[in-house]
């Protein structure tokens, strides 16, 4: 679709939303609670980036009914103590119509609950630990679970690379890389792989040596990898100064450009799965992709196209809401319209998929998404099946 095009039916469809007819135009409010600053920054400001290449083309094919988009944007450091504040302070004194955000799973579990009793809806685009949308009905992600891509990223890397047997590694004080362990556990387990050894490191360990020392003597045909970037590549680092050459088996916290500038020449042979990948040629990707260049200077990663498809996937769903609707008085009719949205975007078809809270009733939304497995080679992301 031509971005002309583009414009006239979103101008078209957002007839529809918001305000009543003939009303004067406001702004919409839109919460922004991600780590810009901190180790999760890396997430964090890809993370803002797409949320606002996204808004700035939503106002400038007209807004919503006249009403343009406006980012309040927060810092939460991607700490759960400020994430907690920074909920806060945008549902309770500005007054948001929703957030998105926080950008570690860690942080979400903490803070959703917030938004939660003041039904304000949390739309996560990075979470992928279990658990994060069974606090209740107001948590939405559009960010695939770690159940959901794990088994599918081990199944495309064992066929490409003859794996036979694993060893693990894991941050075993993180909600999000202790959940991606037990999800590598029961994939492992399911595909009758055995796992040689099972190494623990936690937040700010700088020095993995004796853990893959102890690795490299068990003669494993891949590392499993649950970790963020701040660890993780330091770890693909001193595993090749110590001659370790198999690959490795990431998760979500993985799957990013920046593993290029912070594993520098160590940094290939990494398996990651995601629905989205720079390599895949949709128009909508590439139209992103182009775009997001444009305007920022960089390449995009998954961080970016997620949270740039979750800002559309919000403007569908305002569609949705009946006209005159007063939205910054009833969130709830956000809350409402979001489950049936579909959307074709920069990381291919969503939908949502409801979540049940641990006694099986129904609680928030997960995402429904097919993931793509990709393994880095040469500074780039190269699609695998």
């Amino acid at each position: 679709m031509t971005r002309v095009r583009f414009a006239r039916s979103l101008a078209a469809g957002l007839l529809a939303v918001g305000l009543s007819a003939g009303a004067a135009a406001a702004d919409l409010k839109i919460g922004i609670a991600e780590a810009l600053s901190g180790g999760a920054a890396q997430y964090g400001i890809s993370i803002r980036n797409g949320f606002q290449l996204a808004a700035d083309e939503i106002n400038a094919a007209g807004g919503v009914n006249g009403n343009k988009l406006q980012l309040v944007i927060e810092d939460e450091q991607g700490k759960k103590e400020e994430a907690i504040n920074v909920f806060k302070k945008l549902i309770f004194q500005d007054k948001v119509l929703m957030v998105f955000g926080p950008t570690l799973s860690n942080s979400a579990q903490a803070a959703d609950p917030i938004a939660q009793g003041a039904k304000t809806v949390a739309f996560g685009t990075s979470n992928t630990a279990d658990g994060i949308t069974s606090i209740g009905d107001y948590v939405f992600r559009n960010s695939v679970t770690e159940a959901d891509v794990l088994p599918e990223t081990l199944r495309v890397a064992v066929k490409k690379s003859g794996i036979k047997k694993v060893a693990v590694m894991y941050g075993n004080d993180d909600v999000f890389t202790k959940s991606g362990y037990d999800n590598f556990k029961k994939a492992l387990e399911d595909a009758r792989i055995p796992v040689t050894t099972t190494e623990t490191f936690a937040k700010g360990d700088v020095d993995f040596k004796a853990q893959l020392t102890k690795i490299k003597a068990t003669n494993p045909d891949a590392i499993v990898l649950s970790a963020l970037l701040a660890e993780g590549a330091p770890i693909m680092v001193q595993a090749r100064q110590l001659g370790i050459t198999v690959p490795f088996i990431g998760g979500n916290g993985m799957n990013s450009v920046k593993v290029f500038d912070l594993a520098k020449g160590a940094s290939d042979g990494l398996y990651v799965g995601s629905p989205w990948s720079a390599s895949s040629d949709t128009a909508e990707n590439t139209r992103f992709i182009k775009a997001f260049e444009a305007k920022f200077k960089t390449l995009p990663d998954q961080f970016a196209a997620q949270s740039y498809d979750a800002m559309h996937i919000l403007v569908r769903a305002l569609e949705r809401v009946r006209p005159g609707t007063d939205l910054a008085a009833d969130r709830s009719a956000l809350r409402d319209a979001l489950p049936a949205v579909k959307w074709t975007g920069a990381t291919g078809a969503f939908q949502f998929r409801r979540a049940v809270d641990k006694a099986g009733k129904p609680a928030g939304y997960d995402a429904q998404q097919t993931a793509i497995v990709s393994v880095t080679k040469g500074g780039k992301f190269v699609i695998e099946k």
